[in-house]
Order: structure tokens, then C-alpha cells, then sequence
């Protein structure tokens, strides 16, 4: 188990970002760790605003094979979502990170916007 990596001072974020969602199975994996959470800690090494990962009940991708959570189901690959969010700069300057880990799934771009980007400790970073 590796230890925590220290919190630091999130940078403003507000207005005009990129939303990069990463689509893979929960059963995928990088070096006998799950993929979702390699692609999380490079975010936050590289220092990208923020990245989530949101595990799915049910979907399908390329190979048509349809994942779900339901107890007869054979299927325990359940679909897993990473979003991360950042300047289009920063977000586009990851890619290629996204590119080496994700070899089996669907990367998406979005334009959106950063109404609010709040730390825990109550300061809002805007």
C-alpha cells in the first residue's frame, strides 16, 4: 500500500475548462493496480484540478458485451467513469498519460465551465 500524498493549496479555477471522461472496466488494470486509480494519482502528480471516479450498475462499450450489477448477472466488470477537469491546456497536456493507460475503452472531451471549485477547508479558490 503506498502512503497518502500530502494535500496541497488548490490553484483558482474558474471559467472556461476541459472535461475529459474516461470510460474503462473496474476489473482493468495498470502493473496489478486498478487502472481507475493510476489514472487518478498521475492527475494529481501531474497537478490537474481535480479528477472523480463514479462506478456505473450497467453499460456496454465496443465489444457490445453488456456489464451489470445484478445478482444473476455473471458480470462483476462493472463500468467505471474517471472525470478529470482543468484548463483545456492542462487537460490536453494529460492526453498522452491517458493514451499509454488506456488501451481497451472510450475517452471524451467537453468543453464546460467552473461555476465554483471549493477546497474542504471552505475557501473558495475563485
Amino acid at each position: 500500500m503506498t502512503a497518502p500524498e500530502p494535500a496541497r493549496a488548490a490553484r483558482p479555477l474558474s471559467g472556461p475548462a476541459l472535461r475529459a471522461t474516461i470510460f474503462v472496466g473496474e476489473n482493468d488494470t495498470w502493473h496489478h493496480k486498478p487502472l481507475y486509480a493510476e489514472i487518478v494519482h498521475r492527475a494529481h502528480r501531474a497537478g490537474l484540478a481535480g479528477a472523480s471516479v463514479f462506478r456505473g450498475i450497467e453499460g456496454f462499450g465496443a465489444g457490445s458485451l453488456i456489464h451489470t450489477h445484478r445478482l444473476l448477472s455473471l458480470s462483476e466488470d462493472l463500468p467505471v467513469a474517471i472525470f478529470i477537469v482543468d484548463t483545456e491546456d492542462r487537460v490536453r497536456a494529460f492526453l498522452p498519460q491517458i493514451d499509454e493507460l488506456v488501451t481497451e475503452g472510450l475517452v471524451i472531451l467537453d468543453d464546460c465551465e467552473v461555476h465554483r471549485y471549493v477546497g474542504r477547508a471552505g475557501e473558495d479558490t475563485a
